[in-house]
């Protein structure tokens, strides 16, 4: 495993396990705890997701094995955009989050979207990050212009942005962006929601050369951005196989190649400036524009 180190000193894992739309109870614990046992430490959920309890069901048998200890795990959550509505709120949803995964603190909280009252929601975030309930705090579906207003703003400034990074979304601009203000990046949908890896030629090339899978290779290629990577599978072989990406290097060659696979947008993104996207994620009749 490698790490990198966050804005508070901590030592995040670079490699972490996704669970993002697997609902299921008993198939997130399973998954959760299969990723525990294959060497990830870094696992990432979120309340919209409806499975930190899953989550913290994995951790605990996790460590009941001996497997590890909660020292060596870095627990991630995100505070969905309903409870934005302003800072006590987001506060109980902060505790509400603990509840349900059954952990005394979480390694790193996140403000899911950029919508609504978010700067209210941060300080509930920064208070629950300054009484040790939450050991870093960061953002997610932060892009440029707002992540610099944000952390010229907040007193805290976030120690994650969470977005969409992978070869068809290389998003250049805000990594640097990020960099500027020592926030680490970390990337949903490292292997491009499955789009056209396996049949890309410029990927599929680079993995025969390296005798390794397409996903690995888009999985590397982050990782020596600096980026942190969450790929997300409920079967053990894919589990095991997305955690096989530290024994090997891309060349500056390949790497240049996958970057030039970059479409400069993404349809993903679309739906964040959608209307009707948006009074889903905030429970309201209308958005004040």
């Amino acid at each position: 495993m490698q790490y990198i180190t966050l804005n508070t000193g901590a030592s995040m894992p670079m490699l972490g396990f996704g669970v993002f739309r697997v609902p299921d109870k008993q198939e997130c614990f399973e998954a959760t705890l299969e990723a525990i046992r294959t060497g990830y430490r870094l696992i990432d959920t979120a309340a919209v997701y409806t499975n930190e309890d899953a989550v913290g069901e994995a951790v605990r048998a996790a460590i009941a094995e001996g497997i590890c200890t909660r020292d060596d795990l870095f627990i991630t959550s995100k505070i969905w955009v309903k409870d934005f509505t302003d800072e006590s709120t987001a506060d109980k949803a902060i505790d509400a989050s603990l509840k349900k995964s059954g952990l005394e603190y979480l390694d790193l909280y996140l403000l899911h979207q950029a919508l609504g009252d978010y700067f209210a929601a941060w300080r509930a975030l920064e208070k629950g990050y300054r009484d040790g309930r939450l050991k870093a705090i960061g953002v997610s579906n932060f892009y440029p212009a707002v992540l610099a207003n944000f952390c010229e703003t907040v007193q805290v400034v976030p120690a994650v942005n969470q977005i969409e990074l992978h070869p068809w979304y290389v998003q250049a601009g805000a990594l640097a962006n990020m960099r500027d203000y020592g926030v680490v990046p970390e990337a949903w949908a490292p292997l491009g929601g499955g789009r056209y890896a396996l049949e890309n030629e410029t990927i599929g090339t680079i993995a025969q050369a390296h005798q390794r899978t397409p996903g690995q290779v888009m999985l590397r290629w982050n990782l020596q951005r600096g980026v942190v990577v969450l790929p997300k599978s409920t079967h053990a072989e894919r589990i095991r196989e997305n955690f096989d990406v530290f024994s090997f290097t891309l060349t500056e060659e390949e790497m240049q190649a996958i970057a030039s696979l970059d479409m400069g947008y993404s349809g993903t993104r679309i739906k964040h400036f959608d209307p009707e996207f948006v009074r889903s994620c905030l429970g309201t009749s209308r958005i004040s524009r």
